[in-house]
């Protein structure tokens, strides 16, 4: 279908939806940049966690300032008050009055801890309730603790790793004077779904974790204007084609107090992750990543002496490797694995044996496996969340792991996130879809028992609201690209309107999904309340659609993204109620280097931008992540040339703002500030914002004075 069809279609189709039940009240800016997780956020359980070896779901319940902590059993629905926040109060003596239910967290049946400031508490259940009692109290500075459920507790102190075993021995682990050796953290900047550097083993009986030399790394001075007079805080930052950190797996043993350093053998810089111990605690498993992110080996070490035991398998590809996930091992044979892998161009599940033999392919299509929730194992079945039913919606499944079968759980168009109970028999289902605020309901996996525990009313009901579209635009080489068109809450398709189009269009990152509210943001919908069209699309490079729909932007960032979103302008432009003329663009951090790479490289398409913490040299953005995409700087020249946005500031002719946070430790300030001197070199005029005290991201109280000083820029020039 043609561009000029699909607009002519999308008029009609506006034209004969009647508007809902007219509502004139308007979002204020606060509501529109904070709302949905604050006033207006919609309503769901909180504290939600299942008990082990039960089918007790608990959740934190709230009436007034009372606050209490019950239990649903399933499936006879049986309620029970296991805690007020009142009794906790009494019962931990805190001379600070707790003011809400802190987090529980389970260690076993009956037994669970909590964590009040850097006192520990630990509670286990009577026939009265629960009892508590003091646990431990961590040391100041404590962080990245780490807790099992046999009671070992890890945790570090600025770069060294401290161990308290389950008899309350209590150890310092590592004794790294220099700063530069950071251990029990995690490493090369929480790439590789990496989250930590803390690995507890099965049964309890040892320790692994990261040990990271940043010694050879460039330092970085982050300055903190707030103090007189200002000071640098030096950091790390391993910028693309530069030295990057070397990182080791360490095993610690408590009941000899010995350190051991697997032998993992290769280059120095290479990447480290998926670290899984073995059920048996006798080997540990390491995908080992080749610098240039093109080979992968999966291997084993023995972790009692380090030694490298053999390797079960390895990816290879003509782009990049990416594994992200932790081995799973089967519970009906300890030598049985599933391994995650998008080697036939989508993220699908393996099952292999610990010998590195393929057993089966157990999902397979042009969709991807977002996530595994849950196992059942006495029917065989692990659940978990796809993309199947689209790309855009995630539906949770069962599947069985003898035969690969599958069967859908939910029912419901949507967005389902879930979280399953110990047994496998149920799960807590939490979704929404474009028009359904959010439904919090638990289903027997079995398909037999369905039970809503809570319907959020729409906290958006007495708003003034816009009508939103789906829209699905093609490529030259016919890949789909999903999209939304928010309309002028006054729209009258006989008029002509500005457009602000907002985007990201980076790795690991989608923006449209069929969730409430239909626009996904309330900053859409205030711009929308203000008179323009707002439009946002999904194009190659971002996440959810397959190998083949992130890798078309390899080695060149920034160009295939930009002739997507220009197939979006293009469709735009045939919409007789858009202004060609009033076509603003934003985005922020990758979607800040699309505006503006957009604004520079194909002038006179959009009147206004604004780019908020934007990339502006790939070569001066982090190892990890750029050398994945663009290979090196010393390999991939032309790449890196061409997607330099230093190299294109003299094409500049329209409006365009740059905001930066002065603190940002990601997309350093340098990037920016770079290219201020640019455009002064060059006699061009872009305006500049800073937001000091920030990183990366403007946050909090301070982020609706951001959203107002861009929608007053876009007013400024495009009213």
């Amino acid at each position: 279908m043609n561009l000029l069809k699909q607009a002519l279609l999308l008029s009609l189709s506006i034209a004969t939806v009647k508007a809902s039940v007219a509502q004139n009240k308007q979002y204020t800016m606060a509501e529109a940049t904070n709302g949905l997780y604050t006033t207006l956020a919609q309503k769901g359980l909180s504290g939600t966690s299942w008990e082990p070896e039960t089918n007790k779901l608990y959740h934190v319940v709230k009436d007034g300032d009372k606050r209490a902590w019950v239990s649903v059993r399933f499936p006879d629905m049986m309620v029970d008050t296991v805690l007020t926040l009142d009794d906790l109060n009494d019962k931990l003596g805190s001379a600070t009055s707790l003011k809400r239910m802190p987090a529980m967290h389970w260690l076993s049946k009956g037994e669970v801890w909590t964590r009040v400031g850097q006192k520990l508490y630990k509670g286990i259940a009577t026939d009265g309730g629960y009892m508590w009692s003091d646990w431990l109290t961590l040391p100041d500075g404590a962080a990245n603790v780490t807790i099992d459920d046999h009671k070992n507790i890890a945790y570090t102190i600025k770069n060294n790793l401290y161990f308290i075993s389950k008899e309350g021995k209590s150890v310092q682990v590592t004794q790294d004077e220099d700063e530069n050796i950071v251990n029990g953290q995690s490493v090369h900047r929480n790439e590789f779904g990496i989250s930590g550097g803390i690995f507890l083993s099965p049964q309890g009986n040892f320790l692994a974790y990261y040990s990271m030399d940043e010694s050879m790394v460039n330092d970085y001075p982050i300055v903190n204007w707030a103090s007189d007079p200002a000071k640098a805080k030096t950091i790390k930052y391993p910028m693309a084609g530069g030295t990057s950190h070397e990182v080791k797996l360490k095993v610690y043993n408590p009941s000899t107090g010995k350190n051991t350093t697997l032998k993992v053998e290769g280059p120095k810089d290479q990447y480290l992750t998926c670290v899984t111990w073995g059920p048996d605690e006798r080997f540990v498993y390491i995908a080992v990543l080749n610098r240039d992110q093109d080979h992968m080996w999966l291997n084993q070490y023995e972790a009692a002496t380090g030694n490298y035991v053999k390797t079960l398998f390895e990816e290879t590809s003509d782009k990049y490797v990416e594994p992200q996930h932790e081995l799973m091992f089967m519970p009906d044979n300890k030598n049985e694995f599933i391994w995650w892998s998008q080697r036939d161009g989508y993220m699908h599940l393996y099952k292999y044996n610990t010998d590195g033999t393929l057993i089966k392919q157990l999902t397979k299509g042009e969709w991807i496996v977002n996530s595994i929730d849950g196992v059942n194992e006495e029917e065989k079945e692990l659940i978990i969340t796809t993309t199947k039913e689209s790309p855009i919606e995630a539906h949770t499944y069962t599947l069985d792991w003898r035969r690969g079968k599958m069967k859908r759980i939910d029912e419901e168009a949507g967005w389902h996130s879930v979280s399953v109970s110990d047994n496998g028999n149920y799960l807590l289902d939490v979704y929404s879809s474009g028009n359904t605020p959010k439904r919090t309901l638990v289903r027997s996996t079995d398909g037999r028992f369905q039970n809503v525990l809570m319907e959020s009313e729409d906290p958006l009901a007495e708003y003034e609201r816009p009508n939103v579209r789906d829209v699905e635009l093609k490529t030259d080489d016919g890949t789909a690209l999903y999209g939304k068109i928010i309309f002028p809450t006054d729209f009258d398709e006989n008029k002509k309107y500005p457009v602000i189009v907002y985007l990201y269009n980076g790795p690991h990152v989608q923006l449209i999904r069929n969730t409430f509210p239909a626009s996904r943001n309330l900053w859409y919908e205030y711009l929308a309340q203000h008179g323009y069209i707002v439009f946002t699309m999904d194009g190659r490079g971002s996440s959810n659609r397959g190998l083949a729909f992130e890798q078309a932007t390899f080695g060149n960032l920034g160009s295939t993204e930009m002739e997507d979103q220009l197939k979006g302008v293009e469709f735009l432009k045939s919409l007789k109620y858009v202004d060609a003329d009033r076509m603003g663009v934003h985005g922020w951090s990758f979607g800040g280097f699309m505006t503006t790479s957009l604004m520079m490289r194909h002038p006179g398409v959009f009147k206004v931008g604004v780019a908020g913490g934007p990339v502006i040299d790939w070569s001066m953005y982090e190892i990890m992540y750029t050398e994945r995409y663009m290979n090196s700087p010393e390999t991939n020249k032309d790449g890196y040339d061409a997607n330099n946005l230093l190299n294109h500031v003299d094409r500049l002719k329209d409006k365009l703002l740059i905001i930066h946070g002065a603190q940002d430790n990601v997309v350093v300030w340098q990037h920016s500030m770079k290219l201020i001197r640019k455009s002064v070199e060059l006699g061009k005029q872009i305006d500049y914002f800073v937001y000091p005290a920030h990183p990366h991201n403007v946050r909090g109280k301070d982020r609706v004075h951001l959203m107002q000083k861009i929608t007053d820029y876009f007013d400024q020039y495009l009213k």
